[in-house]
């Protein structure tokens, strides 16, 4: 028995109600990267990271709102069924759960794009807004 197979699986049940409930809650780079400018777009993306990084480079059609921002008047240009997706700096940072946990607090559907922007860099896709230092 190895570390890996010490604790038992889950049972396929388990197993299925775990990683479908998973999807409620998140989205990955290429599922965003898919839709983002399309007429399926049916969510809006926040970078939640801060401005300054935002201007550096972000994904494009991101809207910038950082997450210590994020209040009710911020968001009442958006119907009240509007889906956010939000993202911060990658997988080391918690800027886009506590994006999300204040938009689920102002009673707004949320998910967390799994990555952020490393891991939108990792898959190849470009970044708007980046600015060119020599």
């Amino acid at each position: 028995m190895s570390i890996v197979t010490e604790v038992a699986a889950a049972p396929h049940d388990e197993a299925l109600a775990h990683f479908e409930r998973q999807f409620r809650f998140e989205t990955d780079c290429w599922d965003v990267h898919s839709v983002m400018g399309t007429p399926d777009q049916d969510f809006v993306l926040l970078d939640v990271r801060g401005t300054e990084s935002y201007n550096a480079g972000h994904v494009p059609g991101a809207v910038d709102l950082a997450h210590r921002k994020i209040i009710g008047s911020k968001l009442a240009e958006y119907p009240a069924e509007t889906v956010f997706v939000t993202y911060c700096a990658g997988p080391h940072c918690n800027g886009a759960a506590r994006a999300a946990i204040r938009l689920a607090k102002l009673g707004r559907p949320v998910k967390i794009m799994t990555g952020g922007i490393t891991g939108w860099i990792d898959e190849g896709f470009a970044l708007a807004g980046q600015t060119h230092r020599v």
